[in-house]
């Protein structure tokens, strides 16, 4: 491969599509980013125009390849990422979405979760998919959207509609309507997918009332899925490389061992652990989830939602006003040595893994006299590294794996003070890569090993490089000191049904 080709990483997130140049040192040499509308017609529902997400992630393709001043040429190959279960439904000849995209995050199919578990139906679910029957799942947006209008139903049925996450979607659009796929990934976030047998399940696409012809192909994660149509950039480019945003994390973090774990801290954060070839059942109430499929060998991962991590740190600055910026927090927390006996458990949207209590609320327990708004900071930085411990036990008691390190990305993962209490609170060292975007950089990796950039793994963790490693320094009598008065809070939080 000549020297100067780079790998076109899409990075289609919630909230902002990015594209990315990556180099076959695994450099980011240019990026651009533009932010993408959301659209709330109720409360608690969350919306998208899935045509102005194709639009924007277009424009930030061709103003990253203008601005760099890379020539289509020079791509090898391109890699896509993307934020997971948001479904799509869209006409079959004519490309066009016939109803708004259902984002992740929007709770409209509820009701349909709940006419599940009266079905007696959630074991099922979660014995094929690996997963927790949620809203937040593909299967119920696309039943949702079918049972809402007759109209739709029938040409589902008649076989004019095609239904996909935004990494299909993107396909779909990128390869001129050529081809509608999917990866083993993306496959696995839909509630659709038995994730040993992989194939979609009949079983419960009967139970929705899903047509099997509208689902897309699953191909390999890295592997060439598709070509895009040549008008579109002057030529034919491969796309070699999918995965959903966080299992292109753990790609992107060179978790390639089972029992290698990374976290994402964002508004909220999300843990995976690799576990093999071995689809792990979980008995801590995690997710079990496909974390690639590579050359015909399909890895698992066992994976724990936060909900509220950063975004308790944006309560800090907008609920309470005791900062101006989230950057604030790490020097305001620092002022004190210790939290002074406060405990903040963030549970503004109610608690996810491994406690799943969407009626638990927020709590703060421990207040003196002497209690500061530093104190309540440093307290939310460990809150933060208290529920990744909660979900980091669950996964070491499900897999029987005994976690060695933890490696961290995302926005709060340049907090060092954050970053150096995770490692107390866990008792292992955290280790931060020198890139941090790594969603972006592993739909990069997937792509480069699918198109041949990289003859394997072994390269790929080649260019993965440390920035720093935060040893811990608690005590053992300290830590678990420290813990069980965490877990004592959270107690005080959980709803009291429970």
């Amino acid at each position: 491969m000549a020297k100067q080709q780079r790998i076109l990483a899409i990075d289609q997130g919630t909230t902002s599509s990015r594209a990315m140049l990556v180099d076959e040192s695994g450099t980011v040499v240019a990026a651009e980013q533009r932010e993408i509308e959301q659209i709330y017609p109720r409360p608690g529902w969350v919306n998208q125009d899935a045509t102005h997400i194709w639009d924007v992630t277009r424009e930030v393709i061709e103003r990253v390849l203008d601005a760099s001043g890379t020539a289509v040429d020079d791509i090898a190959a391109i890699g896509i990422t993307n934020q997971r279960e948001t479904t799509i439904l869209w006409d079959r000849k004519t490309g066009q979405p016939v109803a708004p995209a259902i984002v992740w995050q929007s709770r409209q199919t509820s009701p349909l979760i709940e006419k599940i578990a009266q079905r007696g139906m959630t074991d099922v679910y979660q014995r094929i998919t690996g997963l927790v029957p949620d809203a937040y799942f593909s299967a119920t947006k696309i039943a949702w959207l079918l049972d809402q209008d007759a109209g739709l139903r029938r040409r589902a049925e008649d076989g004019e509609l095609l239904a996909g996450t935004v990494d299909s979607w993107l396909i779909w659009n990128l390869s001129g309507g050529a081809e509608h796929v999917t990866d083993y990934s993306n496959a696995s976030r839909t509630m659709l997918y038995d994730i040993r047998a992989l194939a979609w399940s009949n079983a419960l696409l009967d139970d929705l009332r899903i047509p099997r012809s509208l689902l897309p192909e699953v191909r390999g994660s890295s592997a060439i899925l598709a070509e895009t149509d040549p008008s579109l950039f002057g030529r034919a480019i491969p796309i070699a490389g999918v995965a959903g945003d966080q299992h292109a994390a753990l790609f992107g973090q060179a978790c390639f061992a089972p029992g290698e774990a990374k976290n994402t801290y964002g508004t909220g954060s999300f843990l995976l652990m690799q576990t093999g070839e071995e689809a792990m059942a979980s008995t801590h109430r995690l997710l079990t989830t496909i974390a690639w499929g590579i050359e015909d060998r399909v890895e698992y991962a066992l994976e724990g939602a936060i909900f509220v991590t950063g975004a308790a740190v944006q309560w800090l600055r907008d609920g309470l006003g005791i900062i101006r910026g989230a950057a604030d927090v790490e020097a305001l927390s620092a002022s004190v040595p210790d939290s002074g006996g406060v405990a903040f458990v963030p549970a503004l949207a109610g608690l996810g893994a491994p406690y799943w209590d969407a009626a638990a609320r927020g709590t703060i327990t421990g207040l003196t006299r002497g209690s500061t708004a530093a104190h309540l900071a440093r307290a939310t930085l460990e809150a933060i590294a208290f529920q990744s411990r909660d979900v980091l036990d669950a996964m070491q008691a499900d897999s029987g794996i005994v976690l060695a390190e933890l490696r961290v990305d995302g926005g709060a993962s340049r907090n060092d003070l954050l970053m150096q209490i995770q490692a107390n609170v866990l008792g292992v060292p955290v280790v931060r890569p020198k890139n941090i975007e790594t969603t972006a950089l592993g739909a990069a990796y997937l792509a480069g090993l699918g198109a041949g950039v990289w003859r394997d793994r072994n390269e790929v963790r080649g260019a993965w490089e440390v920035d720093r490693r935060f040893e811990p320094t608690w005590s053992e009598d300290e830590r678990a000191s420290r813990y069980a008065a965490w877990q004592a809070a959270v107690g005080r939080a959980l709803a009291p049904e429970r």
